[in-house]
């Protein structure tokens, strides 16, 4: 049992908070790859973001199961974030649409994912394993993607 904010957080709840977590940085990632293909010109970049957004969807996909499982249906990202994220690379790929500009992009959605998976694991020990084999595949996921974007910088 952990402590938040004046909160006792039992096990059940450490497992959802992570799969809320892990449901609502898919969905983010996946809708950013989407937006940024329209801009993509080179035939590997393409394919490198087809994979990771084929994984992320698996990993999604996963994440919902475990949900229901629950009763749940997932977090969607806030609208504010869905929105900034969206503005951000709008505005970044006006000023330049190259493919070093998409991997940069791309790279700083892997290491915010990366951050805040690893937050929520941390702050959630009693979570159950399923919950954190998710996230640690979604962690995975976002470092080979990041690793594969570097030849674009």
């Amino acid at each position: 049992i952990i402590l938040r904010r004046n909160e006792v957080w039992n096990m059940e709840e450490q497992t959802l908070h992570i799969l809320n977590e892990c449901s609502s940085g898919c969905k983010m990632a996946i809708h950013s790859m989407q937006q940024i293909l329209e801009y993509v010109e080179n035939e590997k970049l393409e394919q490198v973001i087809m994979a990771a957004e084929r994984k992320h969807k698996e990993i999604a996909a996963r994440t919902a199961k475990a949900l229901t499982s629950y009763g749940e249906k997932g977090k969607k990202p806030g609208a504010a974030a869905e929105t900034f994220a969206w503005l951000t690379t709008e505005m970044k790929m006006l000023i330049r649409d190259d493919s070093s500009q998409i991997a940069k992009i791309m790279t700083n959605g892997c290491n915010m994912g990366i951050q805040s998976i690893m937050e929520v694991l941390n702050e959630n020990p009693e979570a159950d394993r399923e919950s954190k084999n998710i996230a640690g595949d979604l962690v995975k996921a976002e470092e080979h993607f990041a690793d594969e974007l570097k030849a674009f910088l």
